[in-house]
Order: structure tokens, then C-alpha cells, then sequence
């Protein structure tokens, strides 16, 4: 990789024979396949150079933060620029990383051995999406952490300790949070129960706030927003070209944004003029018709604006390295829209999109049961929240002329 990056025979002799040539050169070969651009290629060259000659005896055991800062320490002490301890950090923390020679700071969680277990059991044995078992992971590790403060074991955990636990997050949580937090410390309570670790009964003991069905309005805005906010996109700007065809999956064809960042190259025929989606609530694919102005803004993105990577998920991220778009990248790039045109609707999310989508096939007369397949639900329960308020049959209603009954 040096032999591409440097220049002189001088230069590169230096790269070559300094410290941990090989670890270096393996990097920035990767950073290349990530999409890096030549600039930010030896830019890093010249850091790892430097991080290379200040690490200390032992490096490949473990580098922790506090030999980190030392580095910067003796880097600063020789160039005194603004940047240049903050660049050092940037730069060489994650080639630590890449070698698995970071040690990592982790925090103390207690019971963390029964957590642990948890996570295995929901992976292994029930198979839960990996976004749920991120979600509850990181509730029952706040709860634990509560309870910790109390000194005792969780063998002594009481039901009111539980109550008070709901009731203190009652506080800064919507009566929906604490609804799905107490889901999770239900499930989490009864697999501790078959370990030995707590009371039976507790599960059963766990109190939520009646959450009535179809309580809230959908918060899907108007299809002129809709095509206010694809026609925004309608320029050659790298951004615009990569988000036109994300909002074009969210808004035709209804799609999750978890689902539309694991879609892949190979997801896509282009001969049968399919889509294959990987339905995350029915955990199977679904074949759609590829419509034309998808293909047309998928293919722009993809033969124009997407770099070439290893990745083969199609939305990738537009500063190097490039890697792929995760669930709460797809939020930024939906709420951004909203906001820049000013839209006006309860959630400015991707879901609002989904939403929007659901809304204009009740309008154009769709039955629940082919909006439910068009959107991959798996009961058409949940699809007649979308049903609620059709203000055009509303509409229809008080245009009746009662007078002549």
C-alpha cells in the first residue's frame, strides 16, 4: 500500500522500515476497500507513522486510554498544532481497534453474569430480532443498575421494588415506554426465575399502564408532502441521489427503515425487474415488482453516487470510510427532509413515511387485507390503525342530506 501512497524513495523507505510496517499497511489497505480517498489515505499514513513509533513495549497485549494520552502527550510536545493530538486519537484508535489491540474501557455492570445469560437465551433459544435483544439488553441493564444501588442481591428483589422502579421512570418515560419496559422485565424476570435467581412470582407482580388499542392517530403527513419532499431531491447532488432513492423504498412500497438498510446488491434483479425484501415483523422475504422511478433512482444511486466497497448492503454512508447506513442513519436522512421543507406531522421519521404510504392505499380504495401484504404485516390487526381516519369517507358522510328522512 505504501508504494501507492508515497511519492519519494526516501518517504517511503520510511514507511517501510518504520514500526509495525506490516499491522500499518494492512490498515490502510482495508481503509482503501472501505472507500477511503487517497487524501485521507495519507493522511493517515503519516499518523500511524507517528503512532507507530510512540506505542509502547507491548503494544499487541493491550493499548488503553491512558497510554493513549500519554502518546498525544509526547506527539504534542514536538508539533503544538491545534488539531494535532485530537487527529492522533482519531486516527490511531481505530487502527488499534482494527488489530484488536484496544482494550477497551468497560463499565462495571452489576449482575452482569445474569444478563449475560439473558442475552444468550434470547439469541440462542428464542431467536429474538437482534434489534429487541439490543433494546431489552440495554433496559434490564439500566433496571440492574438501579437495583444495584440498593446493596442487595437479586434473590431479595421484591415487587415494590419493581414499582418503584416503573414509577421513578414514570417520570421521563411516555405511558408507552414504561408499557415496553415492563414487557421486558417480565421476560427477564421469568428466565431469571429458571435460573434460581429470583422469586417465581415476580413476573406476575410487574405493573404497566393500560394501553388501549389504536389509542393514538396515525401521524402519517399529506401525499403532497410526500411529493414536495421526493421532488426536493431531484438535483445531482450526491445526498440528494442516495436519500431520493431511500425515501422512494419508504414511501412506495412501505418499507421499514431497518429494512431498507439491510437491503443488498444482490437483492435487486434487474432482469426480472423484482425487489426482494427481508419482511423484519413476518421474518421472511417478499417479492415486489421493481416499479420504474425506483429502478431508475436505485440505479442513478448505485452507478453514479455509491463507491465501491466490500459492503454488500446498497446504502452506504457518503463520508469515508464509507460503511453501511444503520436504522438511526435512515431517521436522520427522513428528518432532515421534514425539517428543511417545513413539513408539519407528529413524528418526522421514517415510519411517518410508511404511514403516508398505508394512508394513499386506503385512499385509493385498497382492502386491509392487501394493505397488510403490501406492507408485510402478519394480521390485518395491525394494519387498521392505518383505517382510523379516512377523512375522505368522513367527508362523504356529512355531505348526506338527512332532511328527507
Amino acid at each position: 500500500m505504501f508504494q501507492s501512497l508515497v511519492c519519494t524513495d526516501t518517504t517511503r523507505r520510511r514507511h517501510c522500515n518504520g514500526p509495525y510496517a506490516v499491522e500499518r499497511d494492512r490498515y490502510l489497505q482495508h481503509c482503501a476497500d472501505c472507500g477511503a480517498t487517497l487524501i485521507t489515505l495519507r493522511m493517515k499514513s503519516n499518523e500511524l507513522l507517528w503512532a507507530a513509533r510512540l506505542l509502547p513495549p507491548g503494544a499487541p497485549q493491550g493499548v488503553g486510554m491512558e497510554e493513549l494520552l500519554e502518546m498525544v502527550r509526547k506527539r504534542t510536545s514536538i508539533h503544538k498544532g491545534r488539531t494535532t493530538g485530537q487527529r492522533l486519537i482519531d486516527i490511531a484508535r481505530p487502527w488499534l481497534r482494527y488489530l484488536r489491540w484496544w482494550r477497551e474501557l468497560k463499565a462495571e455492570i452489576p449482575f452482569q453474569s445474569q444478563l449475560d445469560r439473558y442475552v444468550t437465551w434470547m439469541r440462542d433459544e428464542r431467536g429474538f430480532s437482534a434489534s429487541t435483544i439490543v433494546q431489552w439488553q440495554r433496559q434490564i441493564g439500566a433496571f440492574l443498575q438501579w437495583y444495584a444501588a440498593s446493596g442487595r442481591q437479586l434473590s431479595d428483589l421484591r415487587a415494590s421494588d419493581l414499582d418503584h422502579y416503573l414509577a421513578s421512570g414514570a417520570e421521563r418515560w411516555s405511558r408507552i415506554s414504561v408499557s415496553n419496559n415492563a414487557k421486558a422485565l417480565r421476560v427477564f424476570l421469568r428466565h431469571a426465575a429458571t435460573q434460581g435467581a429470583c422469586d417465581p412470582r415476580l413476573s406476575a407482580a410487574v405493573r404497566s399502564p393500560r394501553i388501549y388499542d389504536q389509542e393514538s392517530l396515525p401521524f402519517a403527513p399529506a401525499w403532497s408532502d410526500v411529493q414536495r419532499i421526493l421532488a426536493d431531491t431531484l438535483t445531482s447532488r450526491r445526498r440528494d441521489v442516495r436519500d431520493r432513492a431511500i425515501l422512494m423504498l419508504l414511501a412506495i412500497y412501505g418499507m421499514r427503515s431497518g429494512e431498507v438498510a439491510s437491503l443488498q446488491l444482490d437483492h435487486v434483479d434487474w432482469r426480472q425487474r423484482v425487489i426482494r425484501v427481508f419482511r423484519l415483523k413476518r421474518r421472511e422475504p417478499q417479492i415486489y415488482p421493481l416499479i420504474a422511478s425506483v429502478a431508475e433512482a436505485l440505479a442513478r444511486y448505485i452507478d453514479t453516487v455509491r463507491p465501491k466497497s466490500l459492503h454488500r448492503e446498497i446504502f452506504l454512508g457518503l463520508q469515508s470510510p464509507q460503511r453501511p447506513l444503520t436504522g438511526g442513519a435512515m431517521h436522520n436522512v427522513v428528518s432532515r427532509r421534514f425539517l428543511a421543507l417545513g413539513v408539519q406531522v407528529a413524528h418526522h421519521g421514517p415510519h411517518a413515511l410508511r404511514h403516508a404510504c398505508a394512508a394513499r392505499l386506503i385512499a385509493d380504495g385498497l382492502s386491509l387485507k392487501e394493505i397488510g401484504d403490501h406492507l408485510g404485516h402478519r394480521s390485518t390487526s395491525a394494519t387498521s390503525i392505518y383505517a382510523k381516519v379516512n377523512l375522505a369517507s368522513l367527508r362523504e358522510v356529512g355531505d348526506f342530506d338527512l332532511g328527507d328522512l
